[in-house]
């Protein structure tokens, strides 16, 4: 498979796995490992995480499949997030924190979770509005030189937001993990995409799907969506319209990386197929314009 080089400490699979749902797969430790292998002989090394999926229990459910075979995690790369801290009994409200201490401590949980030494890439999951980039600096200084972690970015970050964070830190910021899909053009439509491209970063992709509404949604731009995705299915020979619009993302000139969050290796096959098929200028704006309902300016 592609790769997606984030400079000169690591590189990415074209798709990722996120693990987001992974509590709700109800797998074994050996059915997830044995489905982490298939994953990985179809290219796919790049495994993405966050301390609060499955309300904090994922990455420990990752890291206990792991040591069934843990020679593969010299083969894959690690992304997970913190930062978000949910409701609960020591929590009065859901907030945000990133706090020197707390970013340090959550990614020594984390690699103590998944039993490993090191993070390959680690995001701040949402921005905050009251973040002090100069703690954020500092963890992320101390982090990278004890080699705890090779490579930082941020998540659902407007471009402003990316920018101030790093005109603070040291170390480079790789990705910034937003959500796009067709029925969901905000983060082409905002300057985040320009943003991306200006910086010359890869942007991961989370819910490329739209959570199946563009399957399932009953609305009129859905069904505009799935008519026009039939047209170009047939055009470039793809197997369902859900290789069109992994397609649809990978044609982007920034080089984005999908994340497929399915448990199950026949819908993963759906991306990796996507690689196959770069739309045409024409095509692509055909589900832009199918969306949103009127032609381009």
């Amino acid at each position: 498979m592609e790769r997606v080089s984030l400079g000169k400490d690591v590189s990415f699979s074209r798709i990722a796995l996120g693990f987001w749902r992974l509590a709700d797969w109800n797998l074994t430790d050996a059915e997830l490992i044995h489905f982490v292998e298939e994953c990985m002989d179809l290219g796919i090394t790049t495994m993405d995480h966050a301390d609060i999926y499955g309300n904090y229990t994922a990455e420990e459910i990752f890291g206990d499949a792991l040591k069934k075979n843990p020679s593969l995690r010299n083969r894959m790369e690690i992304v997970t997030k913190c930062g978000i801290v949910y409701k609960s009994e020591t929590a009065r409200v859901k907030y945000y924190n990133y706090s020197e201490e707390y970013i340090i401590q959550q990614v020594e949980k984390s690699m103590k979770y998944m039993g490993t030494d090191y993070i390959d890439t680690l995001l701040l999951h949402r921005p905050s509005q009251f973040v002090n980039p100069e703690e954020v600096a500092a963890a992320f200084d101390k982090l990278h030189t004890s080699g705890k972690v090779k490579t930082f970015g941020v998540s659902n970050h407007l471009p402003e937001q990316y920018r101030t964070l790093k005109s603070y830190v040291s170390v480079p910021l790789v990705t910034n993990q937003i959500e796009l899909s067709p029925l969901n053009m905000e983060n082409i439509e905002n300057g985040t995409m320009d943003a991306a491209l200006q910086e010359r970063i890869h942007p991961m992709i989370w819910s490329p799907l739209a959570g199946g509404r563009i399957f399932t949604g009953t609305g009129d731009a859905e069904q505009r969506l799935r008519e026009t995705l039939e047209i170009i299915r047939e055009e470039v020979g793809a197997n369902d319209i859900g290789e069109v619009v992994f397609a649809w993302l990978l044609s982007h000139p920034a080089g984005l990386i999908p994340i497929t969050g399915s448990g199950e290796i026949d819908l993963v096959k759906t991306p990796v197929n996507a690689l196959n098929y770069q739309l045409t200028p024409e095509q692509w704006f055909m589900i832009w314009t199918a969306v949103k309902g009127h032609k381009v300016l």
